[in-house]
């Protein structure tokens, strides 16, 4: 079984037991977070898309760790003018690992 959640204005298509690195959440290591915006839910051939989510649909996951990417450096620089800008960024990252995609009651998969 699949579903494609959104979360941190993302879309990620995950399955059971699957660890992701998302956009930062506010919860504590080894805290447990329900992911209920499930935008599509199937299991082989049978697909139960939402408009926009699938009422009912929950994945439940496991925070393993919060931290942080590695540093994106940016240069901009305007030639002939010895004009130079560095700037850095790094992004704040949650990892989870998905433990169950459950189906809401109205979600009939046997299609």
């Amino acid at each position: 079984m699949y579903a494609v959640i959104k979360t941190g204005g993302k879309q990620y298509r995950v399955v059971s037991g699957e660890k992701l690195k998302i956009e930062q959440i506010p919860a504590a290591v080894g805290a447990e977070v329900m992911l209920d915006q499930v935008l599509m839910v199937g299991e082989g051939d049978a697909v139960q898309v939402g408009t926009p989510t699938v009422v009912g649909a929950t994945v439940r996951a496991t925070v393993l760790s919060q931290g942080r990417h590695d540093k994106v450096r940016i240069f901009k620089m305007r030639r002939r003018k010895h004009s130079r800008k560095h700037q850095g960024h790094r992004q704040n990252y949650t990892e989870i690992r998905v433990d169950v995609i459950a189906g809401g009651a109205a979600l009939d998969l046997s299609v």
